[in-house]
């Protein structure tokens, strides 16, 4: 099922190029099918985004219907059971409480007397969440996306999630609850990406849309990319553990287990310099997968994009894994922390062997929004600063301008820019244009 190959092995390049370039490329045809989407709903608004409701998630929309009443709203949550929802409760407070470590002020800076410089941090007015829905619900999604949009200070959240029979799933209805969302569509797919971008008769234009979903959801954000903000083209979920003598291969085949079950391009890599725990991890997957519900959904990802690399030591796994640039990394050794010291590239690191991915995904506290496919060698998590922009802010009194102008005005003529340095000369010379 999952082969044991060494760093050293011929193959291995291959193998690393076949994992990594999983799910990278867009196909063609569903490119060409999300841009006709996109396009379509940009040009016909709600009529083309009820056309594609009907026909993907069938059910019919109106104007009307297109957003959850109060009512609705109301009674779903209603029936989450009070132990689930003082779980989503406790884990909401636990989010709350790591990103509001994250907020970051305004500033200005008087550097001399007539020089103020600084920067202005203001929220983005409109954020658009997309919560995956269909066969399952994610409000762990929900909590992750509005909790630090809200603590940015954000004013008008819209959430989308699509749903199969026209209500909103009771998990969803809570999590908005208590993140205060109470404009919620019953949309999903490419033409919820492509309305919340373009804005339509029901469906408000928004200045970010984060959250992820599937291949279609990912092709349409980044094809709205430049028109709205997004936080990351989302791709299939991976894990990678660093794991020494001192791990147990039952947690180790357990925690590979818990993202190749996610879907089929999902990845699963074990790096290890100990041949005997390679060994023991390969059978224990084998058991173990007996037993999983998603079977068959886990073995063709392991199959397919699964590995158990054997490394020289612990420092060539450590130089493995920055070049994987994993979505989420286990270090399961007998010293973490020292190991923590050479990771450069990952969207998340779980240390020891008592913090396991999964209580990330759920109630840790940190955001489970994270960068794939190797894209956290440049990009983070999801997080308060994902929902502010900057703003540069300049003051100068006539003596500094003398002091910096005449280099300023220089600067525009090497550019070729002489209206700018013009700009600049005048006011020196205290002349009118």
């Amino acid at each position: 099922m999952m082969n044991i190959v060494k760093t050293t092995d011929s193959d291995f390049e291959a193998l690393y190029r076949r994992i990594t370039g999983r799910g990278r490329v867009f196909d063609e045809e569903l490119w060409k099918v999300v841009k006709g989407i996109v396009e379509d709903v940009a040009r016909r608004g709600d009529e083309a985004l009820f056309d594609y409701t009907r026909r993907f998630d069938g059910h019919i929309l109106t104007a009307q219907t297109v957003a959850v009443s109060e009512g609705e709203l109301e009674e779903a949550a209603a029936r989450v059971e009070g132990p689930d929802l003082a779980i989503l409760q406790q884990a909401a407070q636990r989010i709350e409480a790591f990103h509001r470590h994250q907020i970051a002020e305004s500033w200005t800076v008087s550097e001399k007397p007539g020089s103020t410089l600084g920067q202005r941090i203001i929220p983005l007015e409109r954020v658009g969440i997309y919560a995956p829905g269909g066969s399952a619900s994610y409000p762990s999604t929900v909590l992750m996306a509005a909790i630090p949009a809200r603590l940015a200070g954000v004013e008008e959240l819209f959430l989308v999630n699509p749903s199969r029979d026209g209500k909103i799933s009771p998990l969803i209805a809570a999590a908005a609850k208590l993140c205060g969302i109470r404009r919620i569509f019953k949309i999903g797919g490419a033409q919820a990406v492509a309305a919340l971008a373009y804005g339509t008769e029901a469906i408000p234009r928004v200045d970010k849309i984060v959250g992820p979903g599937n291949a279609y959801v990912a092709a349409a954000k980044k094809m709205v990319f430049g028109q709205v903000s997004i936080d990351m083209i989302a791709g299939p979920s991976e894990i990678l553990v660093i794991a020494d003598s001192s791990a147990q291969p039952s947690l180790v085949a357990a925690d590979l287990l818990s993202q190749a079950e996610h879907d089929e391009m999902a990845s699963a890599v074990l790096l290890t310099p100990d041949d005997v725990l390679a060994r023991a991890v390969s059978a224990e997957l084998e058991r173990q997968l007996e037993n999983l519900p998603r079977r068959a959904i886990a073995q063709r990802s392991l199959e397919a994009f699964g590995a158990i690399l054997v490394t020289e030591n612990l420092d060539e796994a450590v130089a493995v894994a920055n070049r994987f640039a994993p979505e989420h990394l286990e270090l399961m050794v007998k010293d973490p922390w020292n190991l923590l010291e050479g990771i450069r590239h990952a969207g998340a690191v779980f240390l020891g062997s008592y913090t396991p991915e999964a209580v990330g995904d759920y109630i840790a506290g940190p955001n489970h929004v994270l960068p794939t496919g190797g894209t956290a060698r440049f990009s983070s998590a999801l997080g308060v600063y994902d929902f502010v922009k900057r703003i540069s802010v300049l003051s100068l009194s006539r003596e500094v301008l003398e002091e910096y102008g005449p280099q300023a005005a220089r600067f525009a003529h090497l550019e070729g820019l002489d209206a700018h340095g013009k700009s600049i000369s005048l006011r020196l010379a205290g002349k009118n244009p």
